[in-house]
């Protein structure tokens, strides 16, 4: 049983738990969820609902679904915080740290094994058609994501708006993207005052209110955790990318609502055209990476940070300045997600049912679909067309109206070809991601050697 300084929400919450795990079967439990993760957030929350509510009936309906509400309100990888919340309601701070560990580490070890080839080896044949054909099949999925979502999340004409607003911000006035979230946050609270209550509705305290010097410093101590690797790395390895990588992937973790298809196009931006890490069409390549591995697509991070490393390290080895790269960039994005849970679910627990909190939520959801849509033209432009350019249409104040425009006579025949058979294979005859890249790699190949 877990000790009794982590069970701050035990006593109350142990009516949403029906049968109590022991260790390790929790441990057993996560690993096996680590290793089979495969399709994206979407994929693993169902997976993490199938093995925890339906098979080991250790946590009911209505507990897994407050405790996804609250992960898909913060910012970062949201099935990793389902994760780290199971783990945290049924062992308490070692069992968060366990469950949310496991989600990750199989994911991330494929990730930089994969990120090391691609350093290598990417301008061979063999990897370049591989890739053509994997990055073209991410098309199909961002869209799929797209619509996914979109039905969730857009039920009403307010939640479309919002969506449309999202979508016309990033791609017609390229305002940043953590600008776009609070705005539809902070407009979600706001329609939410406007709007009458129900009559009926009753906000239940599910936990005791929990002692604020220990969650203080909870807080306190998992912020130092997350922060620790900064000073020491501007003290002895300032002249390679780590100190840059850390710190502007610590950034990122504050704001990467919608996970990582919501933030790849501001991550694109920065990583490519201020720090010079990567070169445009390399973004594609790290998403298609990403989602043949297992774990958060938001591991696409690990990647960027281990190219970064790899190519500014120094007196670094490339390969050490690489891996330090990736390790450091996945332990940036990941480690808030301890945080959120740690200091800030036991408070949580007491808002469920809040309206205001559930208007906030549903607005984020519905703007992150909009963002994604942008993600996905974004995608279509640059990977069915080889010469994409910004045109500007007009000034509007500080704004400025751009449009990027595709050169037509740089169509890609190939590439339309293998993304059309992508969709097909989805939307038509519903196979999963694993057979639709293999079917895309094996014709990105043949488009290289055989055409």
């Amino acid at each position: 049983m877990p000790a009794k300084s982590t069970d701050i929400h035990a006593t109350e919450a142990s009516r949403d738990i029906s049968v109590s795990p022991t260790f390790p079967e929790l441990v057993s439990a996560f690993a096996r969820i680590g290793l089979m993760s495969f399709g994206g957030p979407a994929a693993q929350i169902a997976l993490m609902h199938k093995i925890c509510v339906e098979e080991k009936r250790w946590i009911n309906e209505d507990r897994y679904l407050h405790a996804l509400n609250y992960c898909m309100l913060l910012p970062g990888p949201e099935a990793q915080q389902l994760a780290t919340y199971i783990g945290w309601l049924l062992h308490g701070v070692r069992g968060g740290i366990v469950a949310g560990l496991l989600f990750v580490l199989p994911g991330l070890a494929v990730i930089l094994g994969l990120s090391t080839f691609y350093a290598l080896y990417q301008d061979t044949g063999l990897v370049a058609g591989l890739f053509f054909g994997l990055k073209a099949a991410v098309l199909a999925i961002v869209v799929e994501a797209v619509i996914r979502i979109g039905r969730r999340a857009l039920k009403t004409g307010f939640h479309r708006g919002l969506a449309a607003a999202a979508f016309v911000s990033l791609f017609f006035f390229s305002l940043p993207f953590p600008l776009v979230v609070l705005a539809a946050a902070a407009i979600g609270l706001a329609h939410a005052r406007g709007a009458p209550s129900a009559p009926a509705e009753i906000v239940e305290e599910m936990v005791a209110r929990p002692p604020f010097l220990r969650q203080f410093a909870a807080l306190l101590f998992w912020v130092a955790v997350w922060l620790a690797p900064l000073p020491i790395l501007w003290l002895f390895l300032p002249e390679t990318a780590l100190p840059e990588v850390q710190t502007f992937f610590s950034k990122m973790a504050l704001v990467t609502f919608g996970g990582a298809y919501a933030v790849l196009a501001y991550v694109a931006q920065v990583a490519v055209d201020h720090y010079a890490w990567l070169k445009p069409g390399e973004m594609l390549d790290g998403l298609a990476l990403a989602e043949t591995t297992p774990g958060p697509l938001v591991l696409v991070l690990s990647y960027i940070g281990f190219l970064a490393g790899f190519r500014q390290s120094g007196a670094l080895d490339p390969l050490v300045g690489g891996l330090l790269g990736g390790l450091l960039a996945a332990w940036a994005t990941f480690i808030p997600s301890f945080i959120w849970i740690f200091a800030g679910a036991p408070y949580i627990e007491r808002l469920r049912g809040n309206r205001l909190l559930g208007a906030a939520l549903s607005a984020i959801t519905a703007a992150v679909v909009g963002v994604i849509l942008n993600l996905a033209v974004w995608f279509s432009l640059h990977v069915v067309f080889t010469r994409v350019e910004p045109v500007d249409l007009a000034s509007l104040g500080p704004l400025t109206l751009s449009v990027p425009q595709p050169v037509w006579s740089s169509l890609d025949g190939q590439a339309l070809f293998i993304a059309v058979v992508s969709a097909v294979m989805i939307f038509r005859f519903h196979l999963g991601v694993g057979k639709t890249l293999i079917a895309a790699g094996a014709l990105g190949l043949a488009a290289r050697f055989l055409l």
